[in-house]
């Protein structure tokens, strides 16, 4: 790889074949970057809401002392 870049000039090698790629895979990187996203945001909400539904019922059970703790 080295030595069909070893003959063109710097920005051959830092500006156009980046660039290049960024239109050739430009949609696939940005499915890939949405899926990332939307992933997160989901798991962050599947915390959010578990954390609220945790709190909720310990709020309204109280605590019994003849239950076991965790």
């Amino acid at each position: 790889m080295r030595e069909i870049f070893a003959g063109l000039p710097w920005w051959v090698k830092w500006v156009a074949v980046p660039v290049i790629a960024l239109v050739v895979f430009g949609g696939l990187i940005a499915h890939v970057v949405g899926l990332v996203i939307s992933l997160l945001f989901k798991v962050l909400v599947f915390v959010a809401l578990v954390g609220g539904l945790i709190y909720v019922v310990r709020k309204f059970t109280g605590n019994s002392s003849s239950r076991s703790d965790w």
